[in-house]
């Protein structure tokens, strides 16, 4: 495993960062999460990303059983606050003072843990002052609760604005964690540059297309039984964007420069995300443990600029970069 640092901190994360949406305490059986987890210990990743969205809190729950007993020192766990939690009241979601100081202690109590080494805005909230949010951020880390703050999915304005008013209150805002892939480009224009200059890092979810940068949904053909794609309780409805004819087909076009390298197609995808210097960790699910030693080992592999333009011949055409994709929710939906 390779390690970088997180924005301009002295804090180090895996190359890839093992994320349980979609999976923990959704997809998959709880002794199958606990053996994915396993498996990413065992593979040197140390960065564990999750939400209390997640299945309506039990993804952390089932991390931090998960996690239980392994060194805390050694870890990095990540969080995110925002989304409607609990029975979903009326003060159940967003990003007030009161959510973000009862959310953190739920996180807490489920992660079995005192701290999180990140806490993470999940989505920018139109509706809370952007003052009183970042002042309760700075609470959560004075009072030990969490070392760092971090966004997810803010556009380069709300960046800046977030940073600035972190930087006032003394504490460090080093990440974002936004969707980005060989499909889906959006940072690369504003959020980027912006970061850079801010020395922030992104921590990218999604970066093998909810599957689909994994070769194994071939054009005109049947989807496979078992399958993100076949998913009902969310699965199907994140993937679909990807899954017309002409994308599977442009999707194929990868495989042979996977194949020159070695790698496998997902290794291929993980690795191009990482090859943007400004990209600290890449997000990976699994809902097996053997995905999780196979993509791993896309950590360290260097791309050159002759691969990163064959892969942009194969698919830039059909990859979105409009930097106003980049949207969070125009009001809370509890």
């Amino acid at each position: 495993m390779e390690f970088r640092y997180l924005g301009n901190s002295g804090l180090k994360v895996s190359e890839i960062t093992y994320g349980n949406w979609l999976t923990h305490g959704s997809q998959i059986e709880n002794d199958t999460a606990t053996a994915c987890v396993r498996a990413a210990l065992d593979v040197g990743i140390s960065s564990f990303d999750t939400a209390d969205v997640y299945a309506n809190t039990m993804a952390e729950q089932v991390l931090g059983n998960a996690l239980k007993g392994e060194r805390r020192q050694s870890l990095e766990i990540f969080t995110k606050v925002f989304g409607p939690t609990g029975p979903k009241g009326h003060n159940d979601v967003g990003l007030s003072r009161k959510h973000i100081l009862e959310s953190i202690d739920g996180s807490l109590t489920r992660l079995q843990t005192d701290y999180v080494d990140l806490y993470q805005a999940h989505r920018y909230d139109v509706e809370t002052p952007l003052e009183e949010t970042m002042q309760a951020f700075a609470d959560v880390v004075r009072q030990g609760k969490a070392l760092y703050i971090g966004v997810s999915e803010w556009n380069a304005e709300q960046l800046r604005a977030g940073h600035k008013l972190a930087r006032e209150l003394g504490i460090q805002l080093i990440s974002n964690q936004p969707q980005y892939s060989m499909l889906w480009r959006v940072i690369e224009s504003e959020v980027v540059p912006a970061a850079e200059e801010l020395g922030v890092s992104q921590i990218v979810w999604s970066p093998v297309a909810q599957g689909v940068l994994t070769g194994k949904y071939l054009p005109g053909q049947a989807l496979l039984a078992g399958s993100r794609a076949t998913d009902a309780k969310g699965g199907a409805n994140t993937i679909k964007r990807w899954m017309s004819t002409e994308v599977l087909t442009a999707v194929q076009k990868l495989r042979p420069i996977a194949d020159d390298l070695g790698l496998t197609m997902a290794q291929l995808a993980l690795a191009w995300v990482l090859a943007n210097k400004n990209v600290a960790s890449a997000i990976m699910g699994a809902s097996r443990p053997d995905q999780v030693a196979d993509n791993v080992k896309a950590a360290g592999v260097q791309l050159d600029a002759e691969v990163l333009t064959k892969i942009d011949e194969a698919v830039r055409d059909l990859a979105e970069f409009d930097p106003r994709k980049t949207v969070s929710p125009e009001q809370r939906e509890a």
